[in-house]
């Protein structure tokens, strides 16, 4: 019998090459592209004709000893202390425990311990204490701020030793393991650097010392990243009170939803236990860079622009963005709820007499309400939540002029206390390739995750899930996609 030929995802080999070199570098791009020191973007990005490299080592704060200014021992020494005090808060908070889906080989489930709520109040309640005796100059602020190149540094090389060590302990799963362990089914195609990219192992586990065992893949995608990018946000928030005095309405606002958007996430932790990361994702370097990476430092991307060049929203401002993430926070909620309902309480009220098709399997498919509407409707207000983040930068885009330089006919100065004044001219609008890269992402993001799902479901209900698609063949919105 001939060797079914791998199914690949995200460009197969070549596509995984390039993410795997391609995303640190972006990361690093984005930071100095956009950045304290001359503008966002800097001034010589926007002049090739005359871009040398002396010039824009200037003004992209590059580290005047090279390269190796991009890390830092001490600093990721306290990184590290991090993640430590991160795993201890596992280990001695209260805890709610429960089992996850029943794995493919062995039938049976893994034990899960979720606190990740908790471990983050208990963070940030910290925080507030050491903000209100120090005021914005509190040491973690300004270590995080003073330090952000070589944090994110320190987590790209994290992330590539638990990418490597994942992918090489993988090789220890074996047929029938007696410790529930197996192997991701798109993860083992043979390819290395396909297989170190999406991952091999479903769910690796570690055993620590005074911690016990801990889901690599369960911890990393709900704790240090997430509780990371609400540190991020208040950082830069008392960043921007140390440069100019103040605290504008936007920061707040963008701080306000993103801290939702994590609580709410880690609150509500257990229902990471029916997701595709859990369920049918390896632990890979796509994950790993993704949770303590990518998350943390592109999606506080905004609040660091912010820091810079304070928004002043005002109230009508504020109550259209409020109305845009309510009503996508509504529409997300709304479609879940609905969902659930009619899987588990299908004789409620209020989806008792919808319509649906009986699959061969067993199992119904919901083709009314909310999901008669956009086979994905949820997506679409997961995406409209994201675009809080984005719109308090406006039409983002600035540059720094030092003190004592005049500045003439210049709209939306800002003036810092050290007497330096920020400026728009001529910059309006190329910020936003930072500021609203987030939200193109995640729509990018959200389509492929799309595609993903009608890929397994189609395998799973066959003719079923085409006649569905026939019945409801909008993908994630109505009447447009």
């Amino acid at each position: 019998m001939a060797t079914p030929k791998p199914q690949y995802e995200f460009g197969g080999p070549l596509g995984a090459t390039g993410i795997v070199f391609g995303l640190p570098v972006l990361m690093n791009v984005l930071f100095l592209g956009c950045n304290d020191r001359s503008g966002c973007p800097a001034p010589a990005l926007r002049n090739f004709s005359t871009l040398s490299w002396d010039k824009l080592r200037f003004e992209i704060s590059w580290p005047k000893n090279g390269l190796s200014g991009f890390f830092s021992w001490e600093v990721t020494g306290w990184l590290l202390a991090y993640y430590l005090l991160s795993l201890i808060l596992y280990r001695v908070l209260p805890a709610h425990e429960l089992y996850g889906t029943k794995l493919r080989e062995s039938g049976r489930p893994l034990k899960y311990r979720f606190n990740a709520f908790h471990a983050t109040v208990v963070q940030l309640g910290a925080c507030a204490i050491g903000t209100f005796i120090y005021g914005a100059d509190f040491v973690v602020w300004t270590f995080i701020t003073d330090n952000y190149l070589q944090l994110l540094m320190g987590n790209i090389v994290l992330a590539y030793i638990l990418s490597v060590y994942t992918y090489l302990v993988s090789f220890s799963v074996k047929e029938g393991n007696s410790d529930l362990r197996e192997l991701a089914r798109g993860g083992h195609t043979g390819n290395i650097i396909y297989d170190f990219f999406i991952g091999r192992e479903l769910n690796p586990r570690v055993t620590i010392p005074f911690i016990g065992e801990v889901d690599l893949k369960a911890w990393l995608e709900m704790r240090p990243g997430l509780t990371g990018w609400a540190l991020l946000d208040f950082a830069f928030i008392a960043k921007q009170y140390r440069t100019y005095g103040y605290v504008s309405d936007s920061i707040i606002i963008v701080a306000l939803v993103q801290s939702y958007y994590v609580l709410e996430g880690q609150y509500a932790e257990a229902g990471l236990l029916g997701m595709m990361d859990i369920t049918t994702d390896g632990l890979g370097f796509m994950l790993n860079f993704g949770d303590i990476v990518w998350v943390p430092f592109l999606y506080s991307t905004q609040c660091r622009y912010l820091a810079v060049y304070p928004v002043h929203l005002g109230w009508p401002g504020v109550a259209a963005i409020g109305v845009v993430f309510a009503t996508g926070l509504y529409i997300f909620r709304a479609t879940n709820s609905q969902k659930n309902l009619f899987r588990t309480k299908p004789d409620h009220p209020s989806v008792a007499n919808m319509p649906f098709i009986q699959t061969k399997r067993g199992t119904r498919l919901l083709t009314g309400g909310w999901w008669g509407r956009a086979r994905h409707i949820n997506y679409f207000g997961d995406w409209l939540q994201s675009l809080p983040f984005c719109l308090p930068t406006g039409i983002a885009g600035y540059m720094i002029i030092p003190a004592g330089i005049p500045v003439t006919n210049s709209i939306g100065v800002k003036t810092m206390l050290n007497g330096d004044t920020v400026v728009q001219d001529g910059m309006a609008g190329w910020g936003m390739l930072f500021t609203y890269f987030y939200s193109a992402w995640f729509a990018f993001m959200l389509i492929h995750r799309e595609r993903r799902d009608d890929a397994a479901c189609s395998e799973k209900y066959g003719e079923d899930w085409e006649k569905y698609k026939k019945t409801v063949p909008w993908r994630i919105i109505p009447k447009v996609y």
